[in-house]
């Protein structure tokens, strides 16, 4: 039977044609393909690119051929040029992910950046700056109570202070990800790999939002976005989620101006809320493996650079002089 008869017994198929093709795609595109998160993709392929080019790599025939030579040697490289040591691990960690793809297809036998040392994590690397509690709660009180901004941008603030969500899961949240589970109203967050956890609300985050939805009317849209703009001058749509850069720059550096913590605290961001409620959590006696699936993160070690509790200057023994 031909692919023609195939086709008209099921409309649907895939013709016979795309199935040789799609079947010979090398395991390195099948592997960018399958990488789910933008950023990772975008700086994975920036770091596999950059290799292939110091190793004048370009066909698929010469990347099998990779070494682990050549990659010590791009690692030596990398470390005269001055990266840093975070920046170093990530390079080394893409090209691994592409070897270990290889070597599930059996195109490579070996992974050459296994074995390649890698720069040890320091103990104060990962560590976005915190706020403390006082400076927490200015924040949070910092936009207006009685306009819709305003209360769009307290339940903004909140969520990101009382669940440490990363700046693209708010963004990604839908007034439908708000549902009660087991009694207890939870958001249902779909973190970093397309992977979903389910965090209960705090009571003071439920009752913003509640005001901020019955105040701008989409309390019922289950699908569309939860936080929207308030104005939109291009196109006049307001049925679409916030973008990151715009929870950044209008929501947390404007209030964080506002209250003067953007100008004392060094590098504070959307990230350092999430690092204020990891920190918080623990000072207040949440269980570390708690805090590490709330936060949706793979390995308590990723955690642990989230908790700043060592770091209270109160507790140096700076204070602890005397002469």
């Amino acid at each position: 039977m031909d692919s023609n008869s195939l086709l008209l017994r099921n409309p649907g198929a895939l013709p016979l044609a795309d199935f040789y093709d799609l079947a010979d795609i090398p395991p390195e595109v099948e592997w960018f393909a399958n990488l789910d998160n933008a950023n990772t993709k975008k700086a994975y392929e920036h770091d596999v690119k950059e290799f292939m080019a110091f190793a004048t790599v370009s066909t698929p025939v010469q990347l099998r051929q990779v070494s682990r030579a050549h990659v010590i040697a791009w690692r030596k490289n990398l470390e005269g040029r001055g990266c840093g040591e975070s920046t170093i691990r990530r390079k080394l960690a893409a090209l691994s992910s592409l070897f270990k793809k290889l070597c599930e297809d059996n195109a490579v036998l070996l992974n050459p950046v296994d074995g390649v040392k890698r720069p040890k994590m320091t103990a104060h690397e990962g560590l976005t700056p915190a706020l403390s509690d006082e400076q927490t709660r200015r924040l949070l009180a910092a936009p207006a109570s009685d306009t819709l901004k305003g209360k769009r941008d307290r339940a903004i603030l909140s969520t990101l202070a009382h669940h440490a969500l990363r700046r693209e899961e708010l963004c990604k949240l839908t007034v439908g990800d708000v549902q009660m589970r087991m009694g207890v109203l939870h958001l249902r967050v779909e973190g970093k790999g397309s992977k979903v956890r389910y965090v209960p609300v705090h009571p003071e985050t439920q009752r913003l939002v509640t005001e901020y939805l019955e105040l701008a009317g989409h309390t019922n849209d289950l699908a569309g976005a939860l936080f929207r703009p308030v104005k939109n001058y291009v196109t006049g749509t307001l049925r679409k989620p916030l973008h990151p850069e715009s929870v950044l720059q209008e929501v947390v550096l404007k209030y964080g101006r506002q209250v003067g913590i953007t100008e004392s605290v060094r590098g504070f961001c959307v990230h350092s809320l999430r690092a204020t409620a990891a920190t918080n959590a623990l000072e207040n006696g949440a269980d570390i493996a708690k805090v590490q699936e709330w936060m949706g993160h793979a390995n308590v070690s990723t955690t642990r650079l989230y908790d700043h509790r060592h770091l209270r200057p109160e507790d140096s023994p700076t204070f602890r002089t005397r002469y």
